[in-house]
């Protein structure tokens, strides 16, 4: 087998490293989230960590690696004699692939024994495996959100709940949570991130030394993987050995009452939601302490849990960009944990002569040659040295200052546009026409559910969401058939006994199996097509169609829907965001469109016919929604309608945008050559709306 990367090997990512540490020191401290864009090491560092965690003592013959010291009443391996053996074994790392099933996340009924020796037995599962070990979930923010749901429950219980298949088990599911995720794919949802203790952004090197020390030690483990471990495996010893020494060092550590109510007033300040976020502050400072060697929580200790904890957890929109608030949590630690501590440190010292620590050094997080893994704590966090969160997303170039989803915005700056802007003759490309007018969105608002009618098949509805109904894998049971093709996707164990019972038989064989037929809701790709031309631009009217455009793609988020947008103004059509589950980036876009110019209506639609064609090609399992929004003028480019045949049997809705007292039922006629509903952009509430 081959050695594993060591964990003492990799190239800064102090932050990273530091926060692993602590959660192996305290697993109560929740687990830990990585950020970063691809090729960063979020895996092989998670995959180091496993091999430094303290071996277990479990139960000899148990599944679920009960504790010998305090074994579980309800294991259902259990109960445990008195005279049990025990066994001493690494502690597991368990991988969850994106794509796992429910039955092998947590379990399910032993067909084998099921069906050979007629006896109901369980299966565990993988929260099962990882059970006082680590369980990793890599491209976190992709797992489907049934699999998210079940994460939540035993992260928050420390159980696992198996209600299926005439099977009713409870079993212990303590576990480090480790996930990885990069920010392009789109963003997790609120409440898993939530359940992470700590949450850590990180970067590839910006300066060629410490990106030539990373190739120079990938190549020489690829080379020689043993060797290369036998080279740091004392530091990782002296890691595995400090931990150890941390976990003893745990129950010791004092948390002054002064530290206490620091931790609190900060999370005031920072306007944090709920109390998890000061208690995993809290724990983070006492195992920052431990790991420290220290007895009692100092205010440095503060600042560096403080901003491994809370950056996540400020109250804010769910589609604003995240990283913009590190600043503001800059401000407030500088602010509160001003002055001396009156507590003395009570525990060793950590500077090299027993005295003060020493100094933050700038370059100490790019050291290609020896990366400081003693002291994580004081190295530096600067994105520069290899091992920072990345900078903050910003609105792009040309925006004014942009408007969160949740607040009103400033319309004064806004004029007026004729249809056909000054010197625009129609023709006139993205690179020639006018800069446009630059209007902002308002506080978005909860919008009609739009929904694709009818049922998707088994093999379409295949994305699990919560937008249209479809059968899937996922859902409640309507009925049982028999398996298709010889496929048992889910078992129907009730009427797979009936059909046995029918036929005479005591048991039941492969002829009466049937399988479950479930319906649930489906995630689809939810395509915008914006209309930003002159007739657009008026000062109210953009500012209105932006509005409800975010309030749609809000919606779409939390229906879990791929997104795209395309915008047509001038002479041609753009996709000014390609499908993607990213919708904080369609927030972008969207604060960036400027409007002006003539209205290609049927550019448009052109470009969301090919744009439909490209993604049925890669994912034909997706339904899309076309959702048009426009107020139906077109005053350049051939007639729409003319288009409209290449969009047949697209499900779609048309968000008609005509305002004024004399309305010309554009839209209206759009909507019929598309088969499409045609919503008023000021009806635009909470009420089904269905896709032809």
């Amino acid at each position: 087998m081959t050695s594993p990367y060591p964990f003492s090997a990799v190239v800064g990512l102090p932050d990273l490293r530091l926060a692993l540490l602590l959660t192996a020191v305290s697993p109560a401290i929740g687990g830990v989230l990585v950020r970063g864009e691809k090729g960063t090491a979020k895996s092989t560092v998670v995959r180091g960590l496993a091999t430094l965690l303290p071996e277990v003592d479990v139960v000899a013959g148990c599944r679920f690696a009960c504790d010998p010291a305090a074994p579980d009443p309800s294991c259902p391996d259990g109960p445990h004699a008195p005279d049990f053996g025990l066994v001493r074994r690494r502690s597991a790392l368990v991988e969850l692939p994106v794509g796992a099933t429910e039955d092998r996340v947590v379990g399910t009924l032993d067909l084998q024994r099921a069906l050979g020796d007629g006896v109901k037995a369980y299966e565990p599962g993988l929260l099962a495996a990882a059970h006082r070990g680590v369980l990793y979930v890599d491209e976190v923010n992709l797992l489907p959100d049934h699999l998210v749901d079940l994460l939540l429950d035993a992260a928050a219980m420390g159980r696992a709940h198996v209600e299926r298949d005439g099977v009713s088990v409870k079993h212990a599911a303590r576990f480090l949570l480790v996930g990885t995720m990069n920010p392009e794919e789109g963003e997790p949802r609120p409440q898993l991130v939530d359940r992470f203790g700590l949450v850590v952004g990180v970067a590839s090197p910006s300066t060629p030394a410490p990106r030539a020390e990373v190739v120079r030690r990938r190549l020489a483990y690829e080379n020689d993987p043993s060797g290369f471990a036998a080279r740091f495996a004392e530091e990782d010893a002296a890691l595995a050995a400090r931990i150890a020494v941390a976990r003893q060092a745990l129950p010791g550590v004092s948390l002054p009452d002064r530290q206490l109510d620091r931790i609190a007033r900060i999370c005031l300040a920072y306007r944090v939601d709920g109390l998890r976020a000061d208690i995993v502050v809290a724990r983070t400072a006492v195992a920052l302490a431990a790991w420290h060697g220290r007895t009692v929580v100092t205010k440095d200790d503060l600042r560096d849990a403080a901003r491994l904890a809370l950056p996540h957890r400020r109250r804010r929109d769910p589609l604003d960009p995240p990283g913009a608030d590190q600043e503001r949590l800059e401000e407030i630690l500088d602010q509160e944990l001003d002055g001396p501590d009156d507590d003395t440190d009570g525990g060793p010292d950590d500077g090299p002569d027993g005295g003060d620590p020493p100094p933050s050094d700038p370059s100490a997080g790019s050291d290609p040659t020896a990366p400081d893994v003693s002291d994580l704590s004081n190295e530096s966090h600067d994105a520069e040295s290899g091992g920072g969160a990345p900078p903050p997303a910003s609105a792009g170039p040309g925006t004014s200052p942009p408007t969160s989803p949740g607040r009103n915005a400033d319309t004064s700056e806004i004029s007026d546009s004729s249809d056909a802007a000054p010197g625009d003759d129609g023709n006139a490309g993205p690179a020639t026409q006018p800069a446009g007018e630059l209007a902002f969105a308002q506080a978005p608002y909860k919008t009609r559910l739009l929904k694709i009618g009818g049922r998707a098949n088994r093999q379409q509805g295949a994305h699990a969401g919560r937008r249209s109904p479809a059968h899937g894998r996922h859902g409640r049971v309507v009925r049982s058939r028999q398996p298709s093709g010889g496929k048992l996707v889910s078992l129907h164990l009730p009427d797979s006994v009936r059909a046995a019972a029918l036929r005479g038989s005591r048991a039941v064989h492969a002829q009466d199996l049937r399988e479950a037929v479930k319906v649930g809701r489906e995630a689809n790709l939810v395509l915008f097509v914006v209309d930003a031309s002159g007739s657009m631009a008026a000062r109210q009217r953009m500012t209105v169609v932006k509005t409800a455009v975010l309030s749609l793609l809000r919606d779409a988020y939390q229906r879990r829907d791929k997104v795209g947008m395309i915008t047509f103004r001038g002479a041609e059509a753009t996709s000014v965001l390609e499908p993607t589950a990213s919708h904080e980036v369609g927030v972008l876009r969207l604060a960036e469109l400027r409007t002006g110019g003539r209205t290609p209506l049927a550019a448009g639609l052109r470009q969301a016919a090919r744009t439909l064609h490209g993604e049925r090609r890669r994912d034909a399992r997706r339904r899309p929604l076309l959702v048009v929004v426009t107020d139906g003028r077109a005053t350049s480019g051939p007639d729409p309608l003319t288009v409209a045949p290449a969009l047949a049997g697209v499900p779609a809705v048309v968000v008609d945008c005509e305002s004024g007292p004399v309305r010309l039922g554009l839209a209206q006629r759009l909507a019929r050559a598309l088969s499409a509903d045609c919503v008023p952009l000021s009806a635009l509430s909470a009420v089904s709306v269905v896709g032809s």
